[in-house]
C-alpha cells in the first residue's frame, strides 16, 4: 500500500474525536445508561479515546468494552477456512442501555451489520448509535453513522488507513492506494 495523503494528522484527528465525544453527550443528555463498544481492531483506542474525553468533559466514567464481530461476518468463509476470534469484552449488562458502537471506517456497511449482530446476541440495548472516524461511501447496506469525524469520497481502488499509536505507532487519517 502506497500513502497517497495525509487527511488528518494527529491533532485534527484528536479534535474530531472530541467533537464526536460531546455530540454523544449532547444527543444522549449526559452518561447515563451509556455503554462504549469499540469494534476489533482500531475501533478500540478509539472507544478508549472517547471514554477519557467524556470523562474530561463530565466527570464521569463511561462503561467501554471491545467487540469481535469474526463470527458474525458473512465473508468469514472469504477470509481465511481457519479465522481466529478474538474476544470481545462486553463490561456490563447492555439491557435498555444506549450503547456506542465504534469503529475507524465506514464503508460497505458489512462490518457494522456483524458488529449489530454481535450485540444483539448479548442483550438488547435501548439503542445502538454508530461513530466513525471517517465515512468513505460505497454502501452495500442501509447503514449510516450518526457521528462522524469526516466523510471522505474515495474511488474503489483508494483505501483509508486510521492509525493510533496503540496499533500503529502513530496517528492520523491517511489515503492509500492499491495503484502503482
Amino acid at each position: 500500500m502506497k500513502r497517497k495523503a495525509v487527511i488528518m494528522d494527529e491533532m485534527s484527528l484528536n479534535r474530531a474525536l472530541l467533537r464526536i465525544s460531546h455530540e454523544i453527550l449532547e444527543k444522549n443528555k449526559g452518561t447515563d445508561d451509556l455503554v462504549l463498544l469499540g469494534i476489533k481492531t482500531r475501533g478500540v483506542p478509539m472507544a478508549e479515546r472517547i471514554k477519557e474525553n467524556i470523562f474530561k468533559i463530565e466527570g464521569k466514567e463511561v462503561p467501554c468494552g471491545s467487540l469481535d464481530i469474526t463470527l458474525y461476518r458473512d465473508d468469514l468463509t472469504e477470509i481465511s477456512p481457519s479465522a481466529s476470534v478474538k474476544s470481545s469484552h462486553i463490561p456490563c449488562d447492555i439491557y435498555n442501555k444506549n450503547v456506542i458502537l465504534l469503529d475507524d471506517v465506514l464503508f460497505t456497511g458489512r462490518t457494522v451489520r456483524a458488529a449489530i449482530e454481535a450485540i444483539l446476541h448479548t442483550g438488547r440495548p435501548r439503542t445502538i448509535q454508530l461513530a466513525v472516524i471517517v465515512d468513505r461511501g460505497h454502501r452495500e447496506l442501509p447503514i449510516r453513522a450518526d457521528y462522524v469525524g469526516k466523510n471522505i469520497p474515495t474511488s474503489l481502488k483508494e483505501m483509508i488507513s486510521v492509525a493510533f499509536p496503540e496499533t500503529d505507532g502513530d496517528s492520523g487519517v491517511y489515503i492509500t492506494s492499491t495503484e502503482e
